[in-house]
């Protein structure tokens, strides 16, 4: 009968963890600190403190990302610009084809003289968003 009396072990939960973390630390940091600390972690991408902290306290490489958003707004703008570039190349295309269908030669020559000063003065603006870009990336875009 004391068998019967005897709780038998449940075979249930969790298992028990090899090494168990059981010795805890406790540090005070005031206002300033803990935004340092807490800017840190956040920049880590990290998704619990107690990592995070064991990481720094035993020199871990700790990841940080930091989203450049004007780069971002830059590169979504310079994108749009290229498509219409695309786009400009496409009309300027069609409206050769236009020309010389519908007009004389020395006609659809003039129109395409004056078509010509525009191409130009397009690749000069062209060139100095190149210019701009590669300026930007130089200053602003180090890989580290």
């Amino acid at each position: 009968m004391e068998e019967k009396n005897r709780k038998q072990i449940k075979k249930t939960g969790r298992k028990p963890k090899i090494d168990p973390a059981v010795n805890r630390y406790s540090i005070n940091l005031n206002a300033e600190d803990n935004a340092k600390f807490l800017a840190l972690f956040d920049q880590s991408d990290m998704k619990v403190i107690a990592h995070f902290i064991t990481a720094c306290i035993f020199q871990k490489t700790v990841k940080t990302v930091k989203i450049d958003m004007d780069a971002i707004e830059y590169h979504e703008k310079l994108t749009r610009f290229f498509s219409q570039f695309r786009a400009i190349g496409t009309n300027y295309n069609q409206i050769v084809k236009i020309l010389y269908r519908n007009f004389s030669e020395k006609k659809a020559g003039t129109y395409l003289f004056k078509l010509e000063k525009e191409t130009i003065e397009l690749v000069q603006v062209t060139k100095e968003v190149i210019r701009l870009t590669q300026e930007f990336e130089e200053k602003y875009l180090k890989k580290e």
